[in-house]
């Protein structure tokens, strides 16, 4: 048996919903809102601003949903929302939300601003395990590592986690990092008292970039770990690039993002340009022991691609513009 994690497609929403339908805590948070549920996942999937995944076990020939995980960008408007009185449930609200046509999720454009400005607020919208999993250390190890892997390289400014479904999940969430949003002093505060009542009503979770930053490090501080991208790579270029991490060729590259071979070549080509510019130390004029033209592109793309395993933040929505501006202002 082993554990597997995907994305969220069309055809697993139904048996999504579902998973949290069933979920003896988390389903009656819902209420009548998990019909909204399914509607409003089709609607953001595709979207930058949600990102989801699937965690399976494989048995044989068979693959069991043991857990599901899912979060947005959202706006600075519905955070203040959230955190004032009185609370509510976060996953019902959103769903709420986005089928009612006044979504607090991102769009495309507000991500890649959000990101070379002010920074993002990531909310989680549902962490989800099948009852019989919830003894498995492995699957909420996984579902962690899952988490930040699919955050970085983003500026984050705020992380609210979903809410807990117990004091114990809660205590657990508390010891490694979170912190309990107090309504009444309108702040993030450090506690381990009462939570079995809290734990029971609407409450919030999370952590700032600031407070993260003036406390002692935590595992959540990795969200906070942001660099700045050199490279400044157009969407597209970024999107054959993520392609190409996937170990394609540039025929591959062609077919699966229904362009010419020749634009691809072209592509590399500005690819190749962007990162002379901006990590000129990545790319030398002459690449040790290269010889022919072909051995030269080959050791091109193996370097960038090295490089952009390490450095996400390259591969994430920007505005040129607002970086730029950002850059001479510091200049100035």
């Amino acid at each position: 048996m082993s554990l597997r994690h995907r994305s969220m497609d069309r055809k697993d929403i139904h048996k999504c919903v579902s998973l949290i339908a069933r979920h003896p805590v988390i389903g009656p948070r819902y209420g009548p809102a998990i019909d909204q549920l399914g509607p409003a996942w089709l609607r953001l999937l595709g979207c930058e601003a949600m990102k989801t995944a699937l965690f399976e076990e494989v048995r044989g020939n068979r693959a069991i949903l043991c857990a599901l995980g899912g979060s947005v960008f959202v706006t600075d408007d519905f955070v203040e929302r959230l955190k004032t009185p009185p609370l509510v449930w976060c996953g019902p609200e959103l769903a709420i939300r986005v089928t009612g046509g006044c979504s607090p999720v991102l769009a495309d454009r507000q991500v890649a601003d959000a990101n070379s400005s002010c920074g993002l607020n990531v909310l989680v919208w549902t962490a989800c395990v099948r009852p019989e999993f919830e003894e498995r250390a492995d699957v909420y190890h996984a579902m962690v590592s899952t988490f930040l892997n699919l955050h970085r390289g983003y500026r984050c400014k705020e992380a609210i986690n979903a809410p807990a479904e117990n004091a114990e999940r809660l205590h657990w969430s508390i010891t490694t990092g979170g912190l309990l949003w107090d309504p009444v002093c309108g702040r993030y505060v450090d506690s381990t008292e009462n939570l079995e009542e809290i734990a029971r009503k609407p409450h919030i979770l999370g952590i700032t970039r600031e407070l993260e930053l003036s406390r002692r490090g935590s595992w959540v501080g990795t969200l906070f770990s942001y660099q700045p991208p050199r490279c400044l790579f157009s969407r597209s270029e970024q999107q054959m690039l993520i392609s190409a991490l996937r170990g394609r060729t540039d025929s591959e590259l062609a077919e699966a993002l229904g362009i010419s071979l020749p634009t691809i070549k072209k592509m590399w080509l500005s690819v190749y340009r962007r990162v002379a510019a901006g990590v000129p130390e990545l790319l030398p004029d002459r690449c040790s022991g290269m010889s022919t033209e072909l051995k030269r592109g080959k050791e091109k793309k193996r370097r960038i691609l090295s490089y952009l395993r390490e450095h996400p933040e390259e591969l994430r929505p920007i505005s040129r513009k607002l970086i730029q501006q950002r850059i001479s202002s510091r200049i100035e």
